[in-house]
């Protein structure tokens, strides 16, 4: 080797190690292996254990190799390996010389992989270094955010995000076990460049046979390869809408969100063909970011029952004074009118005051309703509770929220299929008020008599009113189907003051 030789080798193993950072280091060894040797074109090929290509860097116009191609080998060729951490493994290959390489070209190369082994190991230390500090400055993120009151969605979203820009991912996400479907976990919150990605938000995988399922039911971390592949097979029987760049995601990483002995779910990270896939060190950092963010949803989840339960503790104030005071000087009040009408000798005065005593016991059954809405648990089920919750659900299609009222046994006699036919019905109604009734108010009356043994529905609202030919369309058949299911009947009538009047019976005595 000459002189100028050695000099040139020299340079170029210093401005390799003048940096830390590996793309660098990566990028500077194939540009230095090409120009050294003068090929026409130099490849360094990252590997895994099983010799499988995760990255590919080159120096050399055009750039003629990628995660798919064959690496060059072969006659006109010269190679030579590189340890990594890891258990990855570099190959750096130089290729197209005029004329063929010489002995000292392979001297040349075999001396340059072996300074650079060294640079390549110190910024690796150094990336995982940097990447360590990274993701703890998440979990400070993170837990910020909970402390500043942010709610259990915005916390969500924050950890999603966060492990997506930390672990130079191309997506994140967090799945949830579902509410209503033992089983099977929900991907609550997604983040990504993409905005085609949220439309996966909501999408729902089994808890067996899925690399997310896995990771929740075993609480260890899942690794896999082409996961956009596995994204498009699971979700090929649902009407959801795939992003075009899907099948473009291979590496990720699925960790469990462990405290204590409870799994509350799955953080999953997901990188594109075109990244290197997760090695073995960022697995262990998403793994323990992950338990932190576990962390902070038990946090933001106990805080949210903190915050339900003053709730509660005010509601059940509220409906004790309610009751204690408000309705008992109503009916005080209703009693005392009762009694002036009587002693009246105005037939007039003596009608009116009696109107007035009507209005006051509505009144009260809705003071009622009030407190029973109040003391109410949020997770109560209910025939009254899903009647109020489907009232609140109703307001954005109607524009008000409809009044509910109710009278008799409803929780005891209303049960089952019957129940299931009552809410339809409700919904069906208040539906047909908000398409074609042009309403300003409406109201609900759900009625059990004493003997449990008849329902009555009655929704009457202060719209248009009827057309002179009352059109049977489909909802009003699906309506009469089903009380005519329980022995009942449906009738649809104008009201005097104007509007519409729907009642609907069923017989609970004797039902099928």
């Amino acid at each position: 080797m000459t002189d100028s030789s050695a000099r040139a080798l020299l340079d170029a193993i210093v401005d390799i190690a003048a940096d830390l950072r590996q793309s660098v280091v990566l990028r500077r060894l194939a540009e230095h292996a090409r120009t050294l040797t003068e090929a026409g074109h130099a490849v360094l090929a990252v590997l895994d254990p099983g010799d499988q290509l995760v990255d590919v860097v080159q120096s050399g116009t055009p750039a003629r190799y990628d995660a798919s191609a064959d690496l060059p080998a072969g006659a006109g060729t010269v190679s030579a390996s590189i340890p990594m951490r890891d258990e990855l493994s570099a190959r750096l290959s130089v290729t197209a010389k005029p004329g063929g390489f010489t002995a000292q070209d392979e001297c040349v190369l075999a001396e340059l992989t072996r300074a650079a082994a060294v640079a390549i190991r110190n910024a690796q230390v150094h990336d995982q270094a940097v990447q360590r500090e990274r993701w703890r400055e998440a979990s400070h993120q993170v837990t910020s955010a909970l402390l500043v009151g942010e709610d259990s969605g915005t916390t969500l979203h924050a950890i999603a995000e966060r492990a997506r820009e930390v672990a130079r991912a191309s997506a994140g996400a967090v799945a949830l076990p579902s509410e209503t479907d033992p089983g099977t976990l929900v991907f609550e919150v997604l983040a990504a460049t993409d905005p085609q990605y949220q439309r996966l938000a909501g999408a729902t995988v089994p808890a067996e046979g899925t690399a997310t399922g896995v990771a929740y039911t075993s609480g260890r971390p899942v690794v896999v390869r082409q996961y956009g592949g596995h994204v498009v097979a699971q979700q090929a029987g649902s009407a959801r809408q795939m992003p075009t760049t899907i099948k473009e995601l291979d590496s990720a990483v699925a960790a469990p969100m462990i405290v204590g002995s409870e799994t509350l779910g799955v953080l999953l990270v997901a990188r594109f063909h075109d990244k290197m896939p997760f090695t073995d060190t960022e697995v262990d950092l998403v793994r323990d970011f992950a338990m932190h963010a576990a962390l902070a949803v038990e946090f933001a989840r106990a805080e949210g029952d903190r915050r339900r339960l003053a709730v509660f503790e005010d509601r059940d104030r509220i409906a004790r004074d309610l009751h204690d005071l408000v309705i008992q000087r109503l009916f005080a009040i209703g009693l005392g009118l009762e009694g002036l009408s009587r002693t009246s000798k105005d037939p007039g005065l003596a009608e009116k005051v009696t109107g007035f005593v009507r209005d006051l016991d509505r009144t009260i059954r809705d003071v009622r309703n009030s407190i029973f809405s109040l003391q109410e648990p949020a997770e109560s089920h209910g025939v009254r509770s899903d009647l109020l919750r489907l009232a609140q659900d109703s307001a954005p299609m109607l524009g008000f929220e409809p009044r509910v009222s109710f009278d008799g046994p409803l929780d005891a006699a209303v049960r089952g299929p019957v129940r299931s036919d009552l809410i339809a019905s409700v919904r069906e109604a208040l539906s047909n008020v908000a398409r074609h009734a042009d309403a300003s108010s409406a109201a609900v009356e759900v009625t059990v008599d004493r003997g449990g043994r008849q329902l009555t529905l009655s929704v009457i609202d202060d719209g248009i009113g009827l057309p002179e030919e009352v059109p049977d369309g489909a909802g009003l058949v699906n309506l009469r189907r089903r009380a005519e299911r329980w022995h009942g009947t449906l009738a649809v009538r104008p009201r005097t003051a104007g509007g519409t009047k729907l009642r609907w019976t069923a017989v609970l005595e004797g039902r099928p």
